[in-house]
């Protein structure tokens, strides 16, 4: 019984990321939408597909009650508030990546993350840096320092993606609410914004009289797309340990970068292996420190 609910775990998590993964091209297929536009739709379907999953679960009850304690907890409310606010950040800067033919980059973004979680937590939660993390975050650092320099463009796209959701997690951790509740509430924070940078549009974009268009279903979907690897990882993350969900989460900047080099065509040049064989050394360095305690205490507590 446990061997399966494992094993359902891996699926639900593995298949988030895939989803993820495969988002550029979600994206590619509305690019003529411009990033803003589509960020604020994806806001405002995302918002109302929470709703109607929390309906439809009969979950309303409950998300009232972690509302009213959200509001009732300052330093919650402005977690929660400014988790809306780097989400919705980091989605821009991602969409706009997509479109503008920076797959690659993006997919350096999310391999920077981890490294980027690793220095917050030593900046804001005063946690202690082991010398394999610290070896990792200087490799990183060499990398991006080094694409820098062979570009003569700081490749500001990666880290912004990087920092951003790094942050969204350190916000996230300070709310600490259920991924679908967590979700709603953001969404529903930030949707406002939305509906009014939607209703300032010129004429001649794509609005929601428009429904019947492909574009506009696309826009539609972007609120399901959002929201079920989401529900999905959360589902699947509380049944398989941390470090299996360490080493999955890796499959979408991979996937990324798949599709940028070989779909997308995107220019893949020595420079960038470099950079990105720092990043992977890296991460070995780093995965290997952390995830190899709890390995020796599950086998300590099996016998």
């Amino acid at each position: 019984m446990e061997q399966n609910n494992e094993r359902l775990g891996i699926m639900y998590t593995a298949g988030a990321y895939i989803i993820w993964g495969f988002l550029p091209i979600y994206w590619k297929l509305i690019s003529e939408v411009s990033a803003g536009e589509i960020l604020a739709y994806r806001i405002i379907w995302s918002f109302l597909f929470m709703v109607f999953i929390v309906l439809s679960l009969r979950k309303w009850p409950g998300f009232i009650q972690e509302l009213k304690r959200i509001l009732k907890n300052k330093k919650k409310l402005i977690s929660i508030t400014l988790a809306s606010i780097v989400i919705s950040l980091n989605w821009l800067t991602y969409i706009w990546a997509v479109n503008s033919d920076h797959v690659i980059q993006a997919s350096l973004g999310y391999y920077i993350n981890p490294l980027v979680s690793i220095l917050l937590a030593i900046i804001v939660l005063k946690e202690k840096l082991t010398k394999s993390q610290t070896i990792s975050v200087v490799l990183a650092g060499i990398a991006v320092f080094y694409l820098t320099i062979s570009y003569g463009v700081f490749p500001w796209v990666s880290l912004l993606l990087a920092v951003s959701f790094a942050l969204y997690g350190l916000f996230k951790k300070v709310v600490d609410i259920p991924a679908m509740y967590g979700l709603t509430i953001e969404t529903m924070i930030i949707t406002p914004v939305a509906l009014v940078y939607v209703l300032l549009l010129p004429e001649g974009t794509f609005s929601f009289q428009q429904i019947t268009s492909f574009e506009s279903l696309m826009l539609i979907g972007a609120g399901i797309v959002t929201a079920v690897p989401l529900l999905m990882f959360a589902s699947g993350a509380k049944r398989i340990p941390l470090a299996m969900v360490g080493f999955l989460q890796y499959i979408a900047p991979t996937l990324m970068l798949i599709i940028g080099v070989f779909l997308y065509h995107e220019t893949f040049s020595t420079e960038h292996m470099v950079s990105f064989g720092l990043i992977w050394l890296a991460l070995l360095i780093y995965l290997g420190s952390v995830y190899r305690f709890p390995v020796r205490k599950m086998k300590t507590h099996e016998k």
